[in-house]
């Protein structure tokens, strides 16, 4: 058991939260980030993936403690268990996605993702995109209300609810997701490796304008969408033996094939 564990402790505004910090707080002690060795977030899935993007560049494990609704990224409180918890939880890493966009105005917008893509229209219209992966052409027209490049830890969010698949954590690949395909109506979306470089065009960017989204950073009047897993950049994400990021990942997979 490791007891030179200090924590680093980021917490959202909500009631849930901060009555969880006060307990946590009468166990352990906080530290400054340049002192931590572990960086704790309280709070919902948002919530990490906001303190993932901000914090990823000190190279620390992250510990989460779920204060919002399921906490995927997360960890159950417990008054009893959490302290000991703390002290056995076991590393998982993921790389993110890394987004490229070209706008109408040719500036050019970069961010990260630790789920997902979402390529999404901007507009009545339904957007209107060919998707490349490297050279070779997944398809040449989708017409839809968008299109979602998934991670697999992302894989049982946003993209789950639009009956994409859900990628084993240790699959190494990337899931493309169509959201409400109109034509080709039948067109189920494709997983391919992450090694694969993904371009997303907009076939008419007046009439039909789209937005890119990665995970909640999001660029408008889309015009070229480069999609890559960044493996510069890796999350060390930290989970009760109990209830890893792997079982979740499976206990989803379970229910999906029931549904």
């Amino acid at each position: 058991m490791n007891l030179n564990l200090k924590f680093h402790i980021v917490t959202d505004k909500t009631k849930t939260s901060q009555y969880i910090k006060k307990n946590i707080l009468k166990k352990i002690s906080k530290h400054k980030l340049s002192k931590s060795n572990r960086i704790m977030v309280i709070g919902g899935d948002g919530f990490m993936l906001n303190s993932l993007k901000k914090y990823y560049k000190f190279k620390k494990p992250f510990y989460g403690i779920n204060a919002g609704s399921y906490g995927f990224l997360m960890n159950k409180y417990s008054k009893e268990k959490t302290h000991k918890n703390l002290h056995l939880a076991k590393p998982i890493r993921i790389n993110p996605l890394k987004m490229i966009v070209k706008n109408k105005f040719n500036q050019t917008k970069k961010s990260i993702a630790i789920n997902e893509v979402s390529v999404l229209r901007q507009s009545r219209q339904a957007s209107s995109v060919c998707i490349f992966n490297g050279k070779n052409k997944i398809i040449k027209k989708l017409v839809s209300d968008g299109v979602l490049v998934t991670t697999p830890a992302g894989s049982t969010a946003y993209n789950l609810s639009v009956h994409g698949p859900i990628l084993n954590l240790e699959s190494k690949k990337i899931a493309i997701s169509p959201i409400s395909p109109f034509r080709p109506r039948r067109w189920k979306g494709k997983i391919i490796s992450e090694k694969s470089k993904i371009k997303i065009e907009n076939l008419n960017i007046t009439k039909r304008p789209i937005s890119a989204v990665a995970d909640n950073y999001e660029v408008r009047n889309a015009k070229i969408i480069i999609i890559e897993i960044d493996k510069k950049i890796s999350f060390n994400l930290l989970f009760d033996k109990s209830n890893s990021l792997n079982k979740k990942n499976q206990i989803e997979r379970i229910r999906n094939e029931k549904n």
